[in-house]
């Protein structure tokens, strides 16, 4: 509780108090009213010096100029009516701010919690000078700076292990308490943990472009991009309140003024006033005003928690309608790291045939030759090998131990004239001739990540009514792909251009409340993620073309939780529209029962407050998402 809700509270404990304690002090004329003024005041001073400074700036209709007009109204009746009773006046001034606190305890709780489920921003960083290690401000390291960081700190900036190993603890990023290895050369990002060994960290950007800081930017920027439902309600408070005004003064003076001019009808003028007092008090639109943006700002809280960022309303409303997903391949459903799969018809054992493939393809830097290199587990020895020679376009042949090795695809077994068997598998096919004969292949394929499937499953079940799935590779490798993740559609052999081209197609054949989302790595997917309705980033931990480029960022590689920012998004969209209807409802019903009389002052306080409370009590709702 901040020293503003302190002293709030201090008022409205006093306000109660000193009301209370006056139905005990017999008091009547001036002095009951100058009495019950002090509560008044206590409690009000600040809404009416609101109210008053609203008129002067031409800025007249708001919640303060209601209430104050209301109370002010009340106590005047009460004055010309001498009837003494003041109570009411100051019980809705009470009630009005102690539903004010509770929203903005409320409001206060829950940037809180966000604040401390992404509490990732560091406070300092270890340089060492001198054989000592020294805090400075993260703002004040520069590039190629060296950084110390110790267990159980926090990675203040981005760069690479120069030395150390360690487990890192990326929740606070990824929302996933599985921590992750790392070791000298690995990338690491800033927001991380370090949990167990010292790591020494060479900085590869300043604090200011490190993740950390954009991802805190994201978050705290999130809310200046308004969605639909929110612009509505701005838009509808804007007309409402002078609405509701006109109303309340047209229903203090027509019915009197008629009464005059028509026998049998009362003229009284009193109970008219009443009624459009508690007109007004009713008509006070702060349930709305207040917890349709904290609905959806505690959904981006509750999204980020879980890993999931949103950069503004606008995209959490329009991830919720959406009806078509279309995937990248690489990196996206699959791990973008190529992997031995298979070795077939092999003449000699599978590790010597492995061998002679990573040893005669050494001299490459190509991803083929750093799967064969990686499926052999030991450190090549260069100088088993000679004689590389590499053919363009079909592979290399090389000496190894002294034997004559060849290995590469079907054209260079055929420009060999070596007789091969042909593979039926999807992938990369090594063929391998050794001493002139066909010794078998290796069948080297992109990994399918292991929750792609179920990611795709989830989508469906959440009422994804298409799935389509983009990518450069062969049609025969991208068929796989999909019949094994049951993707509905597969477009293959794509350029960039080509992908832009084939999302504008799927968006002319979708309907206008249908919307499409584009998943991709954020990096080669550009393009494509800002044509789509909605761009989607996946595995986008320190990348910042997928910072810039999406409208939703998942801080992790795992499909998914593209099911889960959609159950999100409509969570909190099925809260914000809750909350509208609730807030209306009881409105306009409370406003019909005052016009007629049937509501006084009291349920006036719990058609204002009491709806209040009860739609920010439901808009918190959206922050928690754990077990969606």
């Amino acid at each position: 509780m901040n020293k503003k809700q302190r002293t709030m509270l201090v008022r409205i404990i006093v306000s109660a108090a000193l009301l209370t304690a006056l139905h005990f002090i017999p008091a009547a004329g001036w002095l009951r009213f100058l009495l019950y003024l002090v509560p008044y005041l206590v409690i009000g001073y600040d809404i009416l010096l609101k109210a008053f400074k609203g008129i002067k700036n031409r800025q007249v209709f708001d919640e303060c100029f209601l209430m104050a007009v209301a109370t002010v109204g009340a106590i005047a009746l009460a004055l010309y009516e001498r009837s003494g009773d003041y109570t009411e006046a100051i019980a809705v001034m009470l009630f009005y701010q102690v539903g004010e606190w509770f929203q903005s305890y409320a409001v206060g709780k829950s940037r809180r919690n966000i604040s401390e489920l992404m509490d990732i921003r560091p406070d300092y960083a270890n340089v060492e000078r001198d054989g000592k290690l020294e805090r400075v401000d993260p703002d004040e390291v520069e590039i190629g700076t060296v950084i110390v960081v110790q267990p159980g700190e926090k990675v203040p900036i981005d760069g690479v292990i120069a030395e150390g190993s360690s487990s890192l603890n990326t929740s606070a990023l990824t929302g996933e308490s599985l921590p992750r290895d790392a070791k000298a050369g690995d990338e690491i990002i800033s927001g991380c943990i370090n949990m167990t060994g010292v790591l020494k960290v060479q900085t590869t950007k300043e604090f200011g472009e490190s993740t950390v800081s954009k991802i805190l930017d994201l978050v705290e920027n999130a809310s200046s991009r308004k969605s639909k439902s929110e612009d509505f309600i701005s838009r509808f408070a804007r007309i409402y309140t002078p609405a509701v005004c006109y109303a309340a003064l047209a229903l203090a003076l027509l019915p009197p003024l008629f009464g005059l001019l028509v026998p049998g009808i009362s003229a009284d003028w009193g109970t008219w006033i009443y009624r459009a007092l508690t007109f007004l008090v009713i008509s006070c639109p702060c349930a709305l005003v207040i917890s349709i943006p904290l609905s959806f700002f505690a959904g981006i809280g509750g999204a980020g928690n879980a890993g999931v960022l949103v950069k503004g309303s606008n995209y959490l409303e329009t991830l919720s309608q959406t009806k078509i997903v279309v995937f990248d391949k690489t990196g996206t459903l699959t791990q973008g790291v190529f992997e031995v799969n298979g070795i077939h018809h092999n003449e000699l054992e599978d590790r010597k045939l492995v061998e002679y493939a990573a040893l005669a393809e050494s001299a490459s830097s190509h991803p083929i030759s750093r799967s064969l290199q990686k499926a052999y587990g030991k450190e090549i020895d260069r100088s088993r090998v000679t004689d590389i020679r590499e053919i363009s376009g079909k592979g290399v042949t090389a000496k190894v131990d002294g034997v004559d090795v060849a290995a590469g695809n079907d054209k260079l077994m055929a420009a060999l004239g070596i007789p091969f068997i042909s593979c039926h598998c999807a992938g990369t096919i090594i063929h391998m001739a050794i001493d002139g004969k066909y010794a078998g292949h290796i069948v080297i394929s992109d990994v399918i990540k292991p929750h792609s499937q179920e990611a795709v499953r989830q989508l469906k079940a959440s009422g994804i009514r298409r799935t389509v799935m983009l990518t450069g590779d062969a049609a025969k490798a991208a068929d796989q792909v999909a019949g094994t993740l049951g993707i509905d559609e597969v477009y293959s052999e794509l350029l960039p251009a080509g992908k832009v081209e084939k999302v504008e197609e799927l968006l002319r054949t979708k309907t206008e409340k249908e919307k499409l989302a584009f998943v991709g790595d954020g990096i080669n997917d550009a393009p494509v993620l800002g044509r789509a309705d909605i761009g989607i980033a996946m595995g986008a931990m320190g990348s910042d073309a997928a910072i810039e480029a999406a409208d939703v960022v998942l801080m992790d590689d795992d499909p998914m939780k593209i099911a889960k920012a959609i159950r999100i998004s409509r969570k909190c969209l099925r809260i914000v529209y809750e909350n509208i209807v609730f807030a209306i409802g009881i409105k306009l019903i409370c406003l019909v029962l005052g016009a007629l009389g049937i509501a006084n002052m009291w349920l006036a306080i719990f058609a204002d407050v009491g709806v209040m409370i009860l739609a920010v009590l439901n808009a918190i709702r959206a922050l928690f998402v754990k077990k969606l």
